[in-house]
């Protein structure tokens, strides 16, 4: 089941933001989530915040249900609109994450969309992005996005093997991801992105190297490539424990990444984060960009976190609980914390680090400073930036990059 929220000080109910988070907001991008929670079965690994109609039934009622989450979630991107107030900004990025998104209908994902065009505007280069299911889309649906303004489309594959998908708990048929670019780039999607996970119990060197040879050549000019977790609570974890399946190997995801690394190298694709390659910096996802650089956000939807100035919150997790507090007039944030200053930096060093352009030295305290002349000398950091000021992880360091970013944020 979905994990636990964090703890935090209670949301006013009418969302207001302390003045500072405001202060200086012009000179941010903003972005929005959109969270849809409903998939039509539970993956085994995944512990997202979702539900299936077996999992809502009895639970949430009419208000749960996903025939009128769109109107449910433009309550919400309204709530948004009074909270900012006379914030002049336009919307940089629109991301429709899950659970899968196309379980509704295209018109309830344009309607979502055209609800923040109509209370914030859309920057005139937006990126508006959508995840989906080979399964859930056809050419049609496809066209109706592009139509309603969608311009980026990500696809789950995760595998190119049957025996893989399976035990990941897929049900999309394997070839099916890649028709599916095809038909993207047919109703005029610009930008295209594959998800891949390396690692799963059972997958061999020669599976791995199938699932990308085929990820790459289905042409997307964007490719997410994650490490299995084994996340405690998922069905997964259970079948792990009770020695159904083999445990996930360390070593195997760090020889899998190097295979993947090399094979998309090879094909013209650059990494510009530890886990995402593209073909150009404009393919590049500026969504997640401005995750990884401390921009602001808004997470509508339930159990969604958004980050605006400084102050982070997040919804109410069960879609009952969370329409229930829009139909009210409340704010459905469950908690909230105001960022210090090094919560800030320590954050910026944990996000950036990971980024192709690294992180200015400027950040690191002196035991920082020292260990990064560790890394240096083990070739966990590249030499040419570090000499102009900057962290820069290695091929090796990104195999070990959460330990570098442990010592380094000291």
């Amino acid at each position: 089941m979905p994990s636990a929220l964090p703890d935090g000080e209670p949301v006013p109910d009418d969302g207001t933001l302390p003045a500072s988070a405001l202060t200086g907001a012009a000179d941010r991008p903003l972005g929005f989530y959109l969270h849809v929670p409903y998939c039509a079965t539970r993956c085994g690994y995944c512990d997202f915040n979702t539900y299936t109609a077996t999992e809502l039934r009895g639970t949430g009622g009419v208000l749960a249900s996903r025939d009128n989450y769109a109107d449910t979630l433009t309550d919400e991107i309204r709530l948004a609109r009074k909270v900012l107030g006379d914030d002049p900004r336009e919307v940089r990025t629109v991301f429709v994450g899950g659970g899968t998104p196309t379980l509704l209908g295209a018109s309830d994902l344009v309607r979502m969309l055209r609800a923040i065009r109509d209370e914030f505007g859309l920057a005139p280069d937006a990126e508006v992005t959508t995840e989906a299911n080979p399964e859930s889309v056809d050419p049609a649906y496809l066209a109706a996005l592009r139509a309603g303004g969608f311009n980026r489309i990500s696809f789950g594959m995760q595998s190119a093997r049957q025996h893989v998908l399976k035990v990941l708990d897929r049900t999309h048929t394997p070839g099916r991801p890649e028709r599916c670019v095809a038909e993207a780039r047919a109703a005029g999607f610009e930008h295209v992105n594959l998800d891949l996970i390396y690692g799963t119990p059972g997958e061999s060197d020669d599976d791995w190297r199938a699932s990308l040879d085929a990820a790459l050549g289905a042409g997307p000019d964007h490719v997410s490539a994650y490490a299995l977790i084994v996340e405690e609570g998922t069905q997964l974890a259970r079948r792990i424990r009770r020695g159904e399946v083999p445990m996930t190997d360390d070593d195997v995801h760090a020889d899998r990444y190097l295979i993947a690394d090399e094979v998309m190298a090879a094909a013209g694709y650059d990494w510009y984060e530890v886990s995402n390659w593209a073909t150009s910096p404009a393919a590049r996802c500026l969504h997640n960009e401005l995750y990884w650089r401390g921009a602001d956000w808004w997470g509508a939807g339930p159990g969604a976190h958004s980050h605006v100035g400084g102050v982070r919150w997040w919804n109410v997790k069960h879609p009952g609980a969370y329409a229930a507090a829009l139909a009210a007039g409340r704010s459905p944030g469950a908690g909230r914390e105001l960022l210090s200053e090094e919560d800030r930096r320590v954050e910026r060093i944990l996000l950036e680090l990971r980024l192709r352009d690294g992180v200015p030295l400027s950040l690191l305290r002196p035991a920082g400073l020292e260990a990064s002349r560790r890394a240096l000398s083990e070739g966990l950091l590249d030499r040419a930036p570090y000499d102009d000021g900057r962290a820069v992880l290695t091929l090796r360091g990104r195999l070990l990059a959460d330990a570098v970013v442990r010592d380094l944020v000291d």
